[in-house]
């Protein structure tokens, strides 16, 4: 069934190409608004309730033949409406549906604070499209937050831990970083800071914000290496300001991690070649990597360590290596890292067509370039590394054919000779870099 939103659009489009003059400047804009009046309201409310919101906000409470909202949000405004009230359905998905069935009617969906900040404004947006919703914000929990303790916004990172693993932290684990950490519920600042402790980050200062703007609201301070004081609300924020101890194992935010941070069984690009590569393979925000016989994981972990958007999908053979990448992209903090057993070249479905291929790990074997190239979007990269006399054939044999550039990079490091010391020769790497036109 088609969208009411994409009906209307189709129909202005009609309208469009009938119109004898042809003149689209005189026709309301498809992308932002098709006149349609709008239906949905999505409220910011706080745990000041009801009485802290406008009157505008207040009267579409008021009039609602239907109301959506968390629990805690529908206990804020009893008695102030006679709609019918819906707790969030689990799953999510589900809410869509029990809206749909009300379009065209008055319907209030709560949220908190402001919604458009990790909240449900831009599922409902994606859903039903701008036009349909009146959108009345309230205060973010960052904003009261930052009030709180005086905290400029755009100095902290926020990192949301709900429904997400406390791996997410270790890329914002940075000497004197502020943190602002939203809470899945009370159990949150304690695992937070068992987790700061683990890593060497104990003497850190945790702010537990309770309740914001409630009558029960709260702030403690204490180090993450303190016992967390009982009770925790379920409502809750941690602000974090991080102090690295001596030995703190935190990730810099270099290209070319040492080897140790990652678990291996020798199947690794190494320190100096990998940050070679990450260059050559330039991620940009939001794109996509494909590391065909990803190995240990690292160019997949260091590609998405770069920007949060990122994205890797690694393939790898071998089952135990499979699982180690896993671990290791949990270990640094990049968890969606997606990883598939199989043996290449193989076909790859699934997968989002990439900005970027890494082929580390067979090279020389047949199809194996070929599964990369063709995948590439126009103006998308590929970087293939060989240390074989076979890979760096197969590499000259692409380059032949697509173009590009090929290179050969040398490193050298110190090693004792029996009682002295002097630089022994690695492996040269031959790498070919290309760009798909």
């Amino acid at each position: 069934m088609i969208a009411p939103r994409l009906q209307r659009l189709a129909k202005l489009a009609c309208l469009a190409r009938s119109s004898k003059d042809q003149d689209l400047h005189r026709l309301p804009s498809l992308a932002f608004h098709s006149g349609a009046t709008p239906w949905l309201t999505l409220i910011g409310l706080g745990e000041d309730g009801f009485e802290a919101l406008s009157r505008q906000a207040q009267r579409a409470i008021a009039e609602a033949c239907f109301i959506m909202g968390g629990r805690r949000h529908l206990a804020l405004i009893e008695g102030k409406s006679h709609a019918e009230q819906q707790c969030w359905p689990s799953p999510y998905a589900q809410a869509m549906q029990m809206l749909e069935r009300y379009e065209g009617r008055k319907v209030v969906v709560l949220a908190s604070g402001d919604p458009f900040f990790f909240g449900a404004g831009t599922q409902l947006v994606t859903h039903f499209g701008r036009e349909a919703m009146n959108v009345l914000p309230g205060r973010s929990c960052l904003t009261a937050a930052c009030a709180r303790l005086g905290w400029s916004a755009q100095d902290i990172s926020v990192v949301s831990l709900c429904g997400r693993p406390l791996s997410h932290l270790v890329p914002h684990l940075q000497p004197n970083a502020r943190l602002m950490l939203l809470s899945a519920d009370e159990t949150t600042p304690a695992r937070v800071a068992a987790f700061l402790t683990e890593r060497g980050c104990g003497q850190s200062r945790l702010h537990l914000l309770e309740a914001l703007d409630g009558p029960r609201e709260s702030l403690r301070t204490l180090r993450a290496c303190e016992a967390m004081p009982e009770p925790v609300a379920r409502l809750n924020m941690v602000a974090v300001e991080i102090v690295a101890e001596a030995g703190a194992r935190l990730v810099p935010l270099s290209s070319g991690l040492p080897d140790d941070f990652f678990e291996h069984d020798g199947q690794i690009t190494k320190q100096e070649i990998r940050a070679v590569t990450l260059s050559a393979l330039a991620p940009h925000p939001g794109q996509v990597l494909w590391d065909l016989g990803a190995g240990s994981g690292s160019i997949s972990i260091e590609w998405m360590l770069r920007h949060p958007a990122n994205r890797t999908f690694a393939v790898e053979r071998n089952a135990a290596r499979a699982a180690r990448i896993q671990r290791n992209a949990e270990t640094l903090g990049v968890p969606e890292l997606h990883v598939e057993q199989q043996a290449l070249p193989c076909a790859l479905p699934g997968f989002p067509p990439p900005d970027a291929v890494f082929v580390g790990g067979g090279v020389g074997v047949p199809g194996v370039l070929e599964t990369g190239w063709s995948a590439l979007k126009p103006g998308g990269r590929l970087v293939a590394n060989a240390v074989t006399l076979e890979g760096e054939q197969r590499l000259f044999q692409a380059f032949q054919a697509w173009g590009g550039a090929l290179s050969r990079i040398g490193v050298e490091r110190l090693g004792p000779i029996g009682n002295v010391f002097g630089f022994r020769p690695a492996m040269t790497v031959t790498q070919y870099q290309a760009v798909k036109t």
